[in-house]
């Protein structure tokens, strides 16, 4: 009788510990990748699903997104299951900003200078981030070559964090993609091929990011 109680109490205490513990601090999912790879779309996609509302700028300029950008309580669900999670947009990471890339595409020197400063800035800060992550959704631009320096040191980090990831190769739409290099790339995560822009295979995105959190 008396081991009986005491399982009770224990079993008690543990879903008491457990309740403090999962209340210590919200779930943050991060879009992490290279400028222009479509994690603001992707950001944006995921608010409108769930909240109705964009959260982020987007740009045929590199590096539009130049700090960190959060969304809070965001819930979605999948196949009866629920995920509640604070959303986390970050600047592009690269391993080099020229301002000149900038004025190429239109911007004035002034301009050029000062976004590529708050971009280097924000490389920075998103790389401090990192060890605030529970997940992260890294997105790849599927019309690119993914072995590259910064696809590489993005996935490394995260590996050496012990960070679940799920690989979002995005602009699968287009013509010139190929998530299957991707696949071959990177054979230990999951790789899903979606268009943010076009929504092409998001519901199964997220199916799968329940299924990476398990």
């Amino acid at each position: 009788m008396i081991s009986s109680y005491l399982k009770t109490i224990h079993k008690k205490l543990n879903s008491f510990l457990s309740s403090i513990f999962s209340k210590k601090k919200d779930l943050r999912l991060g879009l992490y990748g290279p400028p222009n790879a479509g994690k603001s779309t992707l950001a944006n996609t995921i608010s409108k699903d769930w909240l109705g509302e964009e959260m982020s700028s987007v740009s045929n300029v590199e590096h539009e997104t130049r700090e960190i950008i959060l969304k809070d309580k965001i819930e979605i669900s999948s196949n009866g299951k629920k995920l509640t999670f604070n959303l986390v947009d970050t600047p592009g990471i690269a391993t080099k900003i020229d301002y000149e890339n900038f004025v190429k595409k239109g911007i004035t020197k002034k301009d050029a200078k000062t976004r590529a400063k708050e971009a280097t800035k924000g490389v920075i800060e998103a790389i401090k981030w990192l060890d605030k992550m529970d997940v992260v959704i890294v997105v790849l631009d599927a019309t690119k070559d993914p072995v590259d320096q910064v696809n590489v040191t993005i996935l490394g980090n995260l590996e050496a964090r012990g960070i679940p990831v799920l690989v979002a190769a995005n602009k699968c739409d287009l013509k010139a993609s190929e998530v299957t290099e991707i696949r071959t790339a990177f054979p230990q995560y999951e790789v899903v091929g979606i268009s943010a822009k076009s929504r092409d295979n998001v519901d199964y995105l997220y199916e799968r990011l329940f299924e990476v959190l398990k």
